[in-house]
């Protein structure tokens, strides 16, 4: 039998989703979790593999039991009781056997935050990422729009991306403000390594009039990571949604 969950957490005291020698993450505390609740080791899949310090809303997460029934409401609150309290798990349900949170996702987005004042905020210290310098919206807001529809995001992956494939569709790539908090959401098949952190990196100096916002296509076909943005920080990002079928 295998369990899809959705789960939130803070990314702040993990290492990131994969499991890692060197630190906790997300995976392990939910490994762990699962080991305490069923008496049996399992492995847990995630639909993206979220770095160091990114947060989630809407992962999604499946394990298999070696059992023929179970209790979805009982699963969900039992593991959420074992985990520590920067991880939720919201939902629970038995999917196919051959469903995979992966690769049978079909869209994904994220939300990336800049909180943009000059004094930091106490709310979204650990959400965002405090940018004190005014940073031009409508620039970046043109620039983001320029992301839209199929490209090669090799400019904006990271040197130590694995992904065979550079070529993304972008379905949504929307950035607005709010009372100092600038937001973009980016919807994708699939995103690559450090993909929307460098695309924001890139955006902010957009924003700062370092680069002009025409530039953003010019950088897509020049494939060459050197020519983009530095990588903002993690903290502002979050997988908020991944859709399938």
């Amino acid at each position: 039998m295998q369990i899809k969950l959705i789960v939130e957490y803070e990314g702040t005291a993990y290492c990131g989703w994969q499991v890692q020698p060197n630190g906790p993450t997300v995976q392990a505390a939910l490994e762990a979790a699962a080991q305490r609740m069923f008496g049996e080791s399992t492995r847990m899949a995630a639909a993206g593999r979220t770095d160091a310090g990114v947060h989630a809303l809407g992962q999604v997460v499946c394990f298999r039991l070696e059992r023929a029934q179970v209790d979805v409401e009982e699963v969900r609150r039992g593991l959420d009781a074992l985990t520590p309290d920067d991880i939720v798990v919201r939902d629970a349900a038995v999917v196919a056997d051959d469903f995979d949170p992966r690769r049978s996702a079909r869209r994904r987005t994220y939300v990336y935050r800049i909180w943009n004042e000059p004094a930091p905020s106490v709310f979204w210290r650990r959400w965002s990422w405090h940018e004190r310098r005014r940073l031009d919206v409508e620039a970046m807001s043109s620039a983001a729009a320029a992301l839209l529809g199929e490209h090669d995001f090799t400019s904006f992956r990271a040197a130590d991306c694995d992904a065979e494939n550079p070529v993304r569709r972008v379905y949504v790539s929307d950035l607005g403000a709010n009372e100092g908090l600038i937001t973009l959401t980016i919807t994708a098949t699939a995103f690559l390594r450090h993909m929307v952190r460098n695309i924001v990196g890139t955006l902010a100096e957009v924003g700062l009039g370092q680069r002009p916002g025409a530039e953003m296509s010019a950088l897509l076909a020049r494939r060459d990571r050197t020519l983009a943005g530095a990588t903002a920080p993690a903290k502002g990002l979050c997988l908020v949604r991944v859709d399938y079928d």
